[in-house]
């Protein structure tokens, strides 16, 4: 019976490490230039469109703040991550905006933001490879 104890308390111990990994750097995506097989770059429209589609498919609510700059949010569970991607014909990045519960002091953030920030940055790509 003390073993199965014990079993128990390691693993609920390592579960409860495990929700706690701390914080790591905000991760930004810098100015990402996109073009096709014969280098040219998709417009304006096209990339506001892949950037809605690729939001909309992994949860995020996309908006557009202004002429070429999308805002997108998402919220897991009673985390919420705010981006802004402004972008152009070929080009987009995603800043940091906002978050709530996710740890945010000065430059770091939970690891699950990065996360979804480098999920939609592939879904982006994905979703201009198409076009």
């Amino acid at each position: 019976m003390r073993y199965r104890t014990l079993i128990l308390v390691i693993i609920a111990g390592l579960f409860l490490i495990a929700g706690c990994r701390g914080t790591a750097p905000v991760y930004n995506v810098s100015d990402t230039t996109i073009t096709n097989a014969q280098g040219e770059r998709p417009g304006a429209e096209v990339m506001s469109q892949a950037i809605r589609d690729a939001g909309a498919r992994l949860g995020w609510r996309m908006e557009e703040v202004e002429p070429g700059v999308m805002e997108g949010a998402i919220r897991v569970r009673d985390h919420t991550a705010v981006v802004e991607i402004p972008y152009s014909a070929g080009q987009y990045r995603i800043d940091y905006k906002d978050s709530t519960n996710l740890n945010h002091t000065n430059g770091e953030i939970h690891p699950n933001y990065n996360r979804w920030i480098e999920n939609l940055d592939d879904q982006i790509r994905a979703e201009l490879s198409r076009r």
